[in-house]
């Protein structure tokens, strides 16, 4: 029976360590995608506007550890754990960033995709979807660590295409502002690292040659988005288009730089689409027919129409005092919003700029003591809630669009600040505290005169004084004692106010037999030591006496 049990045991500790073994090698599987390819995938992630579910990993549905898992597999759990373990590169965002596509970016429980340029991508929640923003633009996308994927392929040398754009890898990280002569051709790289010059029959790097043929298909397959830094001939169209518009009056010469971005954005404000400079499909608006013009061109025209369409001479300024405020409001983004019909309410465990902008406007009128941070707390509801209630408004706690006109116009009211009423209190205690000490000093002088008269008074007695006398005088020494605390107590009923009467007259009695049974236990110690001697005298002699008498009876 027990060889039975020994071999089960061996048996089911086999099974173990083989499965342990298994999962041991399904976590670090091998490289199965490329930096550009994971960073090209997460651009098209959040240009198709990808929703944000929790434990999703499928193209569409992912979260934010899913957005990177969908792509290239790997560990799911923890990435950058599993990076050191497996001896990849990583380090601190504080000290800066590699010239690397694809990095994964990590802080407690949320990770991301490092794209170039400072910006990543990263699955943010809910209410957010994917997100492409610069790093440290708010609170939330301040990231700890950058790590390399244990099953990302990251190139070391060579030739790596990247968002229409060619980059030339050495020693892990691409070059920048300077060039390079590649089988006899001599190629520049601006501050972005960008070739002036395609390569010809170019590849990508030597390291990417082994990952998977669906990152091949990602890292050579035509951009579908493009922004500061692109160059090509879709950028061509853009700043031809622009040009027409009249936002950008630069040269046409397919490089998405500043002049370019700068328009980009004006005309995305323009037209109503979220500002971040990236023309992705934004393009089908700045192609159509549709496309808002410059703000001058736009500001022009009702000026030459009016006249045409009112012949009232009366109602034209009043028709044309909008289309000149128009332009002016254009900038203020967040005033649009607010009166638009789709105004999205702000409440508790939102995440934001326009929630930042919130606590910042709170700060100012004295509801909000804390750094804006865009995130809608618990602090941020209570806030909100002072500010409703001091308004005249429903103590919601959260910012509709009623509150948030309220909060921004000339009206809002500012919070109170207490007068500061605790002056006058000190003062009087301070004088309380006073005629108190004044009476406890004069009564405890009275008092140690007392006990300084009585031992006085029992001091006098000679050492030949009877019993009673020693009596006699500890009485009138405590009478004496008794005087002058009644006296003492009386003077401290005078000067101590009505209110604090008794507690005082209480202490001073408590005080007062104290002292009378120290005396009288003193009186009484003093008798009984001085009776004692005197026997003690008195035995002695009655001793000597006898020896006398005993030695006369000896010798007679």
């Amino acid at each position: 029976m027990n060889r039975m049990k020994k071999v089960l045991a061996v048996t089911l500790s086999a099974a173990t360590i083989g499965s342990v073994a298994v999962a041991g090698t399904g976590m670090s599987a091998g490289a199965s995608g490329t930096g550009a390819g994971l960073a090209e995938y997460a651009l098209n992630a959040y240009y198709e506007g990808w929703s944000y579910v929790w434990g999703g990993a499928e193209p569409g549905a992912v979260d934010c550890s899913g957005l990177i898992w969908s792509y290239c597999g790997g560990d799911r759990i923890s990435m950058l754990s599993d990076a050191q373990a497996n001896g990849r590169d990583w380090g601190y965002v504080s000290d800066g960033i590699p010239r690397v596509h694809g990095l994964g970016l990590s802080r407690p429980n949320h990770v991301g995709v490092y794209i170039e340029d400072g910006m990543e991508v990263d699955a943010r929640g809910s209410d957010y979807g994917v997100c492409y923003q610069q790093i440290g633009e708010n609170g939330y996308n301040n990231w700890d660590c950058w790590f390399k994927l244990t099953a990302v392929d990251y190139p070391t040398e060579g030739w790596e295409n990247f968002n229409g754009n060619y980059y030339y890898y050495e020693d892990g990280e691409y070059i920048v502002d300077t060039s390079r002569t590649i089988d006899g051709t001599t190629y520049y790289f601006d501050a972005k690292g960008h070739s002036s010059t395609t390569p010809s029959g170019a590849s990508t790097s030597s390291s990417s040659k082994s990952s998977s043929s669906s990152s091949q298909k990602s890292s050579s397959v035509r951009p579908t988005v493009w922004s500061k830094g692109s160059n090509d001939d879709e950028v061509v169209k853009i700043q031809t288009r622009l040009a027409e518009l009249g936002y950008y009056n630069g040269a046409i010469d397919g490089d998405f730089g500043d002049l370019t971005d700068a328009a980009f954005r004006a005309f995305q404000a323009a037209a109503g689409l979220t500002v971040d400079g990236i023309a992705g499909s934004d393009r089908e608006v700045l192609y159509s027919d549709n496309a808002p013009a410059a703000k001058t061109e736009v500001a022009e025209t009702p000026a030459e129409e009016t006249p045409a369409e009112e012949t009232p001479a009366e109602e034209t300024p009043a028709e044309e005092t909008p289309a000149e405020e128009t332009p002016a409001e254009e900038p203020a983004t967040e005033a649009e919003e607010e009166t638009a019909e789709g105004f999205v309410m702000l409440q508790d465990g939102d995440f934001s700029d326009q929630v930042a902008t919130v606590q910042t406007k709170l700060a100012e009128l004295g509801y909000f003591e804390l750094e804006a941070t865009g995130l809608y707390g618990e602090y941020t509801t209570e806030a909100v809630a002072a500010f409703q209630l001091a308004n005249g408004l429903e103590a919601t706690g959260t910012v509709d669009s009623v509150t948030y006109e309220m909060l921004f116009s000339d009206d809002a009211v500012a919070a109170e600040v207490p007068e500061v009423v605790e002056e006058t209190v000190p003062e009087e205690t301070e004088a309380v505290v006073t005629v108190e000490e004044v009476s406890a000093e004069e009564d405890a002088d009275a008092v140690q005169n007392a006990v300084d008269s009585a031992f006085s008074s029992v001091s006098v007695v000679s050492a030949t004084t009877p019993a009673s006398e020693y009596t006699a005088a500890a009485s009138k020494s405590v009478a004496k004692a008794n005087e002058v605390t009644e006296k003492a107590l009386e003077k401290s009923a005078n000067i101590v106010p009505a209110a604090n009467t008794a507690q005082v007259q209480r202490t001073a009695n408590i005080w007062l037999w104290l002292v009378l049974v120290a005396v009288l236990l003193g009186a009484v110690a003093l008798v009984l030591l001085i009776v004692s001697k005197k026997q003690s005298g008195a035995r002695k002699a009655s001793k000597k006496r006898t020896s006398a008498r005993a030695q006369l009876n000896e010798r007679w």
